[in-house]
Formats: structure tokens, C-alpha cells, sequence
């Protein structure tokens, strides 16, 4: 279950740095390409992907999505997409509901804590949505925020969004905000077997 957190200290690194301009706006990408083209990343509409920001390893990617204009119509808002090794996500074959079990207990809250401490993490709901869990959590480190897990081309994919400083995203908004990622993230990467690979 650990595999999918790598990038522990690289990830919290670049939150704190990408926390300081979440009120400004990004003229990146849309769409990016990770892991050797394996990997496609796709911002929901109204904002773009940081490439700078954004970081890749031999097996395993963090990347970092803004809004793409002040004063736009989507909510100022850091999305942070991490995309775990090839036949991670094997853990999805539990199901939903088993996950947010282990996600409730004190490992699977250490999983979720940004500093890896489980009593700085509380899980304050869960929901499920074809094969994808929703976590809202309140973090001691990252705060209030919304998370969706999910196995996308053999890999656990992770989507959370937060709101810049002092103004956090509504539930609603950060549920809506890491369901409207998935989606992207969806459209542009079909599963293996579609391919044929």
C-alpha cells in the first residue's frame, strides 16, 4: 500500500513552493505526457499544468495543476496529481469500500498524512464512484482538502485538490474539482486492453 506515496518529501517540497502562487495563474500545458509517454495528464477545464513544478522519477510522477486565469471562472486551487508505479494499482482489486476501511485505521491514516504521522490526519468522508474512492480530509500540514484514488493503466493515480490561503475550496467545489480530473485523466489515457498492449 506504501508504493503510491513515493515522493513523500519531493511532494511536500513543491506543495509549500506551489501554496505561495496558488493565487496566481499558469500558461502551461493542458495535456502533458509522463513516464516516457506511458502516462498522459490532462488539467480539467480552467486550468493548467506546471511543468517546473512538476516531477518525475524512472517509475513514478507528481504533477502540479493551477488555474489558468486570475479572475476566472474556476476557484484558485493547487491540484496535485501523483501516478504510482506500473501494477500499483492491484490495491484497487479490494474495492472502494474495503480502502476507505484501511484508510479509517491508523496505517492507512499514515498513508494519507502529509508528514506521515497518522494523528495528523482525519478522514472526514468517504465516498465511492465507479471503482473510485473519495476522501475529504483535514490534514495538519495541508488542511482541508479532497482526494480521489483510482487505478488508471496499471497504475494507483491519486488527485487532490486544495484552496490557496485564505481562501480554503467549499467541499463541494474540491470534491468536484479531483472528480473533474479523473474525468481528464480518463479521456486521455484508455485502458491497456483497448490498445491491445
Amino acid at each position: 500500500m506504501t508504493s503510491w506515496i513515493g515522493f513523500r518529501a519531493a511532494l511536500l517540497a513543491l506543495l509549500l513552493l506551489a501554496a505561495c502562487d496558488l493565487a496566481s495563474t499558469l500558461s502551461g500545458p493542458k495535456q502533458v505526457s509522463v513516464l516516457n509517454g506511458q502516462f498522459h495528464v490532462a488539467a480539467p477545464n480552467g486550468y493548467c499544468i506546471d511543468p517546473q513544478a512538476s516531477q518525475a522519477a524512472a517509475d513514478t510522477a507528481v504533477v502540479l495543476i493551477g488555474r489558468c486565469t486570475a479572475g476566472g471562472q474556476v476557484a484558485a486551487a493547487l491540484v496535485t496529481v501523483t501516478i504510482g508505479r506500473s501494477a500499483s494499482a492491484g490495491v484497487m482489486l479490494a474495492g472502494p469500500a474495503i480502502l476507505a476501511q484501511y484508510f479509517a485505521s491508523p496505517p492507512g491514516r499514515r498513508a494519507l498524512a502529509r508528514d506521515g504521522n497518522p494523528a495528523h490526519v482525519r478522514v472526514i468522508e468517504t465516498a465511492a464512484d465507479q471503482e473510485v474512492l473519495f476522501l475529504h480530509l483535514i490534514d495538519l500540514t495541508a488542511g482541508d482538502y479532497w482526494r480521489a484514488i483510482a487505478g488508471l493503466r496499471g497504475r494507483l493515480v491519486t488527485v487532490s485538490a486544495s484552496g490557496a490561503i485564505g481562501a480554503p475550496l467549499t467541499s463541494a467545489e474540491g470534491r468536484n474539482l479531483v472528480a473533474d480530473t479523473i474525468r481528464a485523466l480518463n479521456s486521455v489515457n484508455p485502458p491497456l486492453a483497448r490498445q491491445g498492449v
